[in-house]
């Protein structure tokens, strides 16, 4: 009995410690870690969120700007940091999914060395044509460039900001899935792809959201997004999954973590202010400047970080990518 007592005494007294952890946290500045230049998506979603975790926490969020090696010098810092809920990792898709398929030399495990919070954004990719192009002229569908691509394989050029960038991988996944080849032209930025499908210089390209204002201009034709659901801006505009490829699923998101052994109430107090944070009507609005506002528990992201990198690995090995 007495035994039984103890015990019931060390659990309450482990219970009571963890609830007055949480309800101390933060008792100082807390670093948030970014991995790209100031005014990217990442660091503009970042900052949005920090301001108000600041304001409603009661200490600073403080932004670190660490450029570099697409986000892996800032990622690998966070996963040494000390566990203690005062080290934040804010990043893109890139840094969790792409770099562990494309670089031999990565210093972070991204499923074991951090613990996911949430998304915040997430921008799905335009599959857009010129229409003033004689060559794509006549193509209104993804069934359309398939047959296309089917009709002259190895010789319908896309575009892509870059190898191994995410649009690069997205337009090799649909070739793979239609059992196409196309002709990969890798320019120096999304920017860069655009002016060359612009100039009819490719085909296709699988467009960030810039290309929105261009397809309601009428000077692009969009014929799916990469995202599993259509697109708000572009409510016409089928999904790549509706055009025939159940499952397919591809956008560039930005989301936030923290190291591995970060205590759960600290956790789940941070995921439960960054989502309130994203679904605030007043930052709402400055977050969808960088994409579709989307949040999801820490058991979704977890489960979707471990399916794009299973996936995104194999398209890598498939189409035997190099990082450039």
């Amino acid at each position: 009995m007495q035994r039984t007592l103890r015990l019931l005494a060390i659990v309450a007294g482990l219970c009571v410690t963890t609830e007055a952890f949480a309800q101390k946290y933060p008792v100082r500045p807390v670093k948030i870690m970014v991995g790209f230049s100031a005014g990217g998506p990442v660091d503009v979603v970042a900052r949005i969120v920090a301001d108000r975790l600041s304001n409603k926490l009661g200490q600073a969020f403080v932004v670190e700007n660490r450029a570099g090696a697409n986000g892996m010098i800032a990622a690998e810092g966070v996963a040494r940091a000390e566990g203690d809920g005062y080290t934040m990792l804010a990043c893109n898709s890139s840094t969790i999914t792409l770099n562990k398929t494309l670089f031999k030399d990565i210093r972070y495990d991204p499923e074991k060395d951090f613990a996911p919070l949430t998304t915040v954004v997430s921008a799905p990719l335009v599959l857009v044509v010129n229409p003033e192009n004689p060559r794509t002229a006549n193509i209104n569908t993804v069934a359309d460039l398939v047959a296309a691509a089917k009709a002259a394989p190895g010789a319908l050029a896309y575009g892509s900001g870059g190898n191994g960038n995410l649009a690069h991988l997205a337009m090799e996944l649909l070739s793979e899935r239609a059992g196409v080849k196309m002709i990969h032209v890798p320019y120096r930025g999304g920017a860069a792809s655009e002016v060359g499908i612009l100039a009819q210089e490719v085909m296709a390209v699988f467009d960030p959201l810039s290309a929105v204002p261009l397809v309601k201009d009428g000077k692009l034709r969009a014929l799916a997004v990469s995202s599993a659901e259509r697109l708000p801006a572009l409510p016409d505009v089928p999904s790549v999954a509706e055009a025939g490829y159940p499952g397919f699923d591809i956008s560039f998101w930005v989301g936030f973590f923290m190291p591995k052994a970060t205590p759960a109430p600290t956790l789940e107090m941070l995921h439960r202010e960054i989502v309130a944070a994203a679904n605030d009507p007043l930052l709402r609005e400055r977050l969808e400047t960088q994409g579709v506002v989307s949040v999801l528990s820490s058991a979704d992201y977890a489960a979707k970080i471990a399916k794009e990198i299973k996936e995104l690995a194999e398209v890598v090995a498939a189409a035997n990518i190099k990082a450039e």
